[in-house]
Parts: C-alpha cells; sequence; structure tokens
C-alpha cells in the first residue's frame, strides 16, 4: 500500500472510516508496529522505519507520563530521535510557545487537561523535524480553540514540505484543508482519489436558500425536503438543479427577497455515508 497524494503542490491524505474500518490498523501496518498480511510498504523506495524514515507517529492512545514534568518527557523523546540537547531544548521552547502550552512546561503531566496533554503529545511526533508525519485523531478532545491552534500548526507543516497522513472522523476539518481522501470500510478501501473531483463526479443536491418570510408552503410544491430550518434560512434536498431555479423564479415573482440562493454539490458527509451507511 503507497501513499503519495498531494495538496497544493505538497501532500496530504486524510484516511476516514466508520469505527473499525481498519484506519489504526493501516496506520500501524504503515509504519511496522503490526505486522502485514502482504505486500510491501515503502517511502521514497525505502522501508517505513526508525533507521531509514525520519517519521513522527501521533497514536490515537493517548499516553504522557503522568507524574513526570513535561519538560523532561519532551527532551527524553527528543534524545530518543536523535536530537542534541540544545537542538531539542530550542525546540520544546519554540513549540511550546507555538502550542501555547509555556505555562505547562515544568509541571507534571497529571496536572494538565486533557486537551493540553494531547497537545504536548502531538509535540512529541514533530520535535525532531520529520519529513512524514502520521496522525491518528489528533483533534480528538481538543476545544474548538486548541482545535484550530493544532489545524494551523499541521497547514503550516505541510506549507513546509511535511507530507501528513491523517485517520479522522471530524469532516469539516477535512474538507477544510485536505485535497485527497480515502474511505475504508471493514478494511478494505471504498473510495480514494482527489476530493473536489470526486464531488464534482455528483449531481448538486442541496440548495442553501435565505429570504425574508417562512417559504415552507414554496418548497412543498416542488416536493423538496427541508434538512434545516431557522428564521427563514433553510437548507433543502433537491433532486435537480432546475427545481431549485424554479423555486427562484416563484419567490421573485410573489415579490419576496431573497438574500442568499446557492445550489450546492454533496458533503463530503453525505458520500461518506452514500459508501459506508448501508453497512
Amino acid at each position: 500500500m503507497a501513499f503519495l497524494l498531494r495538496l497544493i503542490s505538497l501532500a496530504f491524505l486524510v484516511c476516514f472510516g466508520t469505527n473499525g474500518a481498519g484506519k489504526t490498523t493501516t496506520i500501524r501496518m504503515l509504519l511496522g508496529i503490526i505486522k502485514k498480511d502482504s505486500g510491501n510498504i515503502t517511502w521514497n523506495g525505502k522501508k517505513v522505519e526508525r533507521k531509514s524514515v525520519n517519521f513522527g507517529y501521533l497514536p490515537e492512545e493517548r499516553g504522557v507520563y503522568p507524574k513526570t514534568k513535561i519538560y523532561d518527557q519532551l527532551m527524553y523523546f527528543a534524545r530518543l530521535k536523535g536530537m542534541t540537547i540544545k537542538d531539542a531544548d530550542s525546540a520544546i521552547k519554540s513549540w511550546a510557545k507555538v502550542l501555547k502550552v509555556e505555562e505547562y512546561i515544568n509541571m507534571p503531566a497529571e496536572k494538565l487537561s486533557k486537551g493540553n496533554q494531547q497537545k504536548i503529545q502531538f509535540m512529541t511526533s514533530i520535535l525532531h523535524d520529520p519529513e512524514l508525519i502520521v496522525l491518528d485523531e489528533p483533534f480528538s478532545g481538543l476545544d474548538p480553540v486548541n482545535t484550530e491552534i493544532l489545524k494551523n500548526v499541521i497547514i503550516d507543516l505541510v506549507k513546509k514540505g511535511k507530507y501528513i497522513i491523517m485517520s479522522s472522523h471530524q469532516m469539516a476539518s477535512i474538507e477544510e484543508f485536505c485535497t485527497d481522501i480515502l474511505i475504508l470500510n471493514k478494511g478494505k478501501t471504498v473510495l480514494q482519489g482527489n476530493l473536489k473531483e470526486i464531488k464534482e463526479s455528483y449531481k448538486a443536491n442541496r440548495l442553501e436558500i435565505s429570504t425574508d418570510k417562512n417559504i415552507d408552503k414554496y418548497i412543498s410544491e416542488y416536493n423538496m425536503d427541508i434538512e434545516f430550518s431557522k428564521n427563514n434560512e433553510y437548507s433543502i434536498k433537491i433532486n435537480s438543479e432546475n427545481d431549485a431555479h424554479l423555486l427562484l423564479k416563484s419567490l421573485i415573482s410573489d415579490g419576496l427577497n431573497v438574500d442568499k440562493f446557492e445550489i450546492k454539490k454533496p458533503t463530503l458527509n453525505d458520500i461518506f455515508i452514500e459508501k459506508v451507511g448501508e453497512n
């Protein structure tokens, strides 16, 4: 199994699927943590292992030493990865500032919240400046502020030429900065490729519209289903773009003000449910 997919001119692959689909198992096979049944896994022609590939790994299971100071833990892992004390110290201080955990650096891990412990563990996967970074559910348990911080760090890493493979359940995050996806179902690939091209292959199925009055009766006349409505803002399932334009024409003819009218392709969530929902 080989991954070489592109974000802009760089690489970013997101692997996702239902619980138990095989995402974490795939990652563990990639990194040699568990043995594969068959096939070859290489990175730039080299077997993926510590002696040949400089990679960083954030596992799904969170693991920090609760009684040990954060700085000592980070230094320990940095030294294991071959960093000098001076370089490790500089990297720890730099990343602590970026991830906004400077105030915790001399505390034992048990004093930190789950989210901050997770950011510390993320630091261990990138301190040594790896070329390949593998992240298994990196946003799990993070609040919106810390999620945004981590997103920006990941995007910056990609811009710097790092190759990232990430497992995630968060569709919004995937659509925000990923160009290539891999959907797994029961260990099998059910969809793989460029996200934009995949979405373009689908017909438009949703209309988002905002008006100055309730338009429920107009929507029912065209046999459309309302997914969401609040304060005269609607998300509507449509059968064709023509139906959406006919609805717009009716609203304008009756003198209603239309503030927003946007026909949209299926979301990644729609595609995901289509591919694995029945199972």
